[in-house]
């Protein structure tokens, strides 16, 4: 996923959950998005990290 579409996806994802999440960059290159309680990768892979309760 693009990083533009991973940006989208996460910052939808932490409003509907109301949870932090991270975007992180997987084995291969690509982009995802995790709930940051159940990411249990690589700190180094994290490109952002999303909380919806910052101001």
């Amino acid at each position: 996923m693009s990083a533009q579409i991973a940006h989208a996806f996460a910052f939808s994802l932490a409003t509907t959950l109301m949870a932090t999440v991270v975007i992180f960059r997987a084995g291969d290159g690509t982009l995802s998005v995790a709930p940051a309680a159940e990411y249990d990768g690589d700190e180094a892979a994290i490109v952002r990290e999303i909380d919806p309760f910052d101001s």
